[in-house]
């Protein structure tokens, strides 16, 4: 099983996004286990599972409580499984910080389960935290959504330091495969001067890392019409939408 994670420090920067579509593309032909790592639980929510009472999720999983295969839970997609989070997820925090390796305490849980699967998309949470630094740590490959506006650029910045700092500690083993600009606004064929001016940005930052940028997730309400159906875009008819998704496969 390889291992994708899908980080940016701040808020609305295309993480759940990206982590649906691309486990909903790579289902296609591959088994693949969902990690939803943040407890705003919206990648939970977006593929359709709800959590029932005491039922095992992320949190059981980290803690030990439960072995991990109990915390898995297969969708309704073919291929497609998940590891669900909840609120109760902020109690792992306390956990990890007490463990003394909170950074690889995700990655060894699952590794317990990786013969089961082809790949493994965690999405991250957006603050600098035990948990966002154990979805770091547990990565082969760190994926960067950046949105196309000066506060996708500084979350761009604070995700590559924190990989930086847990690649110095030897709790980030991976390397970053890329990053994707979101929310990239367009009026008919001219790019918002603010779009372009991020872009220019998150491109030199990038060009000084030896980063690949990805294509653009575009600014448009299909995303979220796609995520409320729990669908594809291409499942109503804007598989040009997908581009971004089926560019970073193609490197996987």
């Amino acid at each position: 099983m390889r291992t994708m994670t899908i980080a940016s420090l701040s808020g609305g920067q295309g993480k759940t996004t990206t982590a649906f579509f691309l486990s909903r593309l790579l289902s296609a032909s591959s088994k693949v286990l969902v990690v939803d790592a943040d407890p705003q639980a919206n990648l939970t929510f977006f593929l359709g599972h709800e959590v029932e009472a005491n039922a095992p999720t992320l949190l059981e999983m980290i803690t030990g409580t439960v072995e991990p295969l109990d915390s898995i839970y297969k969708l309704s997609v073919s291929n497609l499984f998940l590891v669900p989070a909840d609120d109760g997820l902020t109690k792992a925090q306390d956990y990890l910080a007490a463990s003394g390796m909170g950074a690889v305490v995700l990655r060894n849980r699952l590794q317990q389960v990786a013969q089961h699967f082809d790949y493994c998309i965690i999405d991250a949470p957006p603050t600098r935290s035990q948990i966002v630094m154990s979805a770091v740590g547990a990565a082969d490959w760190l994926l960067i959504p950046a949105e196309a506006l000066t506060k996708g650029v500084n979350s761009l910045v604070r995700t590559l330091e924190l990989a930086s700092h847990l690649d110095a500690l030897g709790a980030f083993a991976g390397r970053v495969l890329g990053i994707v600009p979101f929310r990239d606004r367009w009026f008919g064929n001219s790019q918002s001067t603010k779009s372009a001016a991020a872009i220019k940005a998150i491109k030199e930052i990038a060009a000084e890392s030896q980063t690949e940028v990805f294509p653009s997730i575009l600014e448009s309400e299909r995303y979220k019409q796609a995520l409320d159906e729990g669908i594809l875009l291409s499942d109503f008819g804007y598989p040009n939408l997908e581009l971004p998704f089926k560019r970073v496969i193609e490197r996987l």
